[in-house]
């Protein structure tokens, strides 16, 4: 299997169909759920339903969220990457959105940022992307810290299916001065 992206302690990759016990395990937990408006599932079919609709977005987009793996394990621990929106969030539309979500044990060991920080780079450098867009909802702190980690500049509050988010977004300059001053 090809990896999209290589860090430290992770590797990215097209979402595959032998994800599906890994994705079951992530979008299972109601606690991984709490935020993002949606119930979590109940079956594996449901799973395979999850990759089945991502892997449509690499055919109709040329990209959708990537399979996130530890290193070493080849444990599939959550997904990362982007999504092109193409409804209207927050009066934006055909937006490139950064997202992210793990398996709950691993969570607070800085995948997430370490994942993100990967996906950056690579929007900008190999998509060529000018700018990139986040959101979270005002309660997830923990998602809000990681945009706010990975770069992404707190822009407004709106609402978003009757929720209250924060919305975020990063251009490719703001990306370049930040490796520069981090470096």
């Amino acid at each position: 299997m090809e990896n999209i992206i290589e860090t430290e302690r992770l590797l990215l990759r097209k979402i595959v169909a032998d994800d599906e016990q890994g994705m079951f395990e992530l979008d299972n937990d109601p606690e991984v759920h709490r935020y993002l408006g949606n119930r979590s599932i109940s079956a594996i079919n449901e799973a395979r339903s999850v990759i089945k609709f991502i892997q449509q977005q690499y055919i109709d987009n040329g990209i959708g969220r990537w399979a996130v793996v530890e290193k070493g394990t080849d444990t599939f621990i959550g997904w990362a990457g982007f999504k092109l929106t193409k409804n209207v969030v927050n009066s934006y539309v055909d937006y490139y959105d950064i997202g992210y979500r793990l398996i709950k044990k691993y969570w607070g060991h800085g995948f997430a940022t370490e994942a993100a920080t990967a996906c950056l780079d690579y929007g900008f450098d190999k998509m060529n992307l000018e700018t990139i867009y986040g959101m979270a909802d005002v309660g997830n702190t923990a998602s809000k810290n990681v945009l706010e980690k990975i770069g992404l500049n707190y822009i407004e509050n709106f609402t978003f299916e009757g929720i209250e988010h924060n919305w975020f977004r990063i251009t490719k300059n703001d990306w370049v001065n930040k490796k520069y001053y981090d470096s």
